[in-house]
């Protein structure tokens, strides 16, 4: 198997330079959840309030909460990135629990296939290897997956196709309801939570604030930029690509961007990839003294979102 190329870092930083850079914080990490979590409760708690005070009108704050919220929902899953690293406590066991607490569960199992991203980038064992493979692809067929993703369809087909594959593949008189049963079982934990949110909410008449600020933002919002962050990380990288700084691409994000699309630095996905356990709050910092160093030009980088789904959507 090839092994991708990595980079040292004393190849690039001296070590006054990259102690900070790798240091682990025992607050910053806890303080992005808290952060993703605050947002998403603001948006529920505006929402909300319109809806009581202004009625069905004010399910109009609905067209800003929903990709605020989505955002948020994909920045839970960049800090279960960082745990999986080993970046987001100085105590992995701690991280480990904060991340299938208060992120989505099963870090130690995301850990084991992501890590197997990283050791083999770009080369034929890399397990993401197929989410940028297809590309360049057309501006039609950008445009049919993005309905896919906002239409709900996307998630839909993820979190329910094995189902449906299970189901379709009975043989004559074999029963469902083992196969349901089954799925019931494997999903408990996301069907429990969410009946449980749903019951609190419609205790003070609020049954449809699941639906609208979590089923919703996550079926479509978080399922489109999931899509067009995978797209800038690595679709038309090279495959079997030698030069480690060219693994991943970093995307410039403005603002807006970074509050809708690019959570928490994700955009900083080069770097990440030249320096996997850096936490991801430290990854301008390494983009600055890379360039400051003369190393950023060598790096494979792009001006912004849209750049990067225009080269991947060029084939006629």
């Amino acid at each position: 198997m090839a092994i991708a190329a990595r980079v040292d870092p004393k190849s690039y930083f001296s070590a006054e330079e990259w102690a900070p850079l790798a240091r682990r914080s025992a607050w910053k990490g806890v303080a992005l959840i808290v952060h993703c979590w605050a947002t998403i409760g603001l948006c529920w708690a505006l929402t909300i309030a319109a809806v009581h005070f202004f009625g069905p009108i004010g399910l109009l704050i609905l067209i800003v909460s929903v990709p605020v919220i989505g955002g948020r929902q994909l920045g839970l899953g960049i800090i279960q990135h960082d745990a999986a690293h080993g970046a987001l406590h100085p105590n992995q066991a701690f991280a480990d629990r904060l991340s299938d607490v208060f992120c989505y569960s099963g870090v130690d199992r995301y850990r084991k296939y992501h890590l197997q991203h990283h050791k083999y980038a770009q080369q034929a064992e890399d397990p993401d290897l197929g989410l940028s493979a297809p590309f360049p692809i057309s501006r039609t067929s950008l445009r049919r997956k993005i309905v896919r993703d906002l239409t709900g369809q996307t998630w839909f087909k993820q979190r329910f196709g094995d189902l449906g594959k299970k189901l379709g593949a009975r043989k004559p008189g074999e029963p469902a309801l083992p196969i349901v049963w089954a799925e019931i079982v494997k999903q408990r934990r996301w069907l429990l939570t969410n009946l449980a949110v749903i019951a609190i909410s419609s205790a003070f008449g609020y049954w449809w604030a699941w639906f609208a600020l979590w089923l919703l933002p996550k079926a479509t919002w978080h399922m489109m930029i999931t899509r067009f962050r995978n797209i800038a990380e690595h679709a038309l990288v090279a495959k079997d690509e030698p030069d480690p700084l060219r693994h991943a691409r970093s995307t410039h994000a403005n603002w807006l961007e970074r509050v809708l699309i690019a959570p928490y630095w994700v955009n900083y996905h080069c770097e990440h990839h030249m320096f996997m356990h850096v936490p991801c709050w430290n990854l301008p910092k390494v983009q600055r003294l890379l360039r400051d160093k003369g190393v950023i030009d060598g790096m494979l980088t792009a001006p912004g979102y849209l750049t990067v789904l225009r080269a991947a959507s060029a084939r006629a």
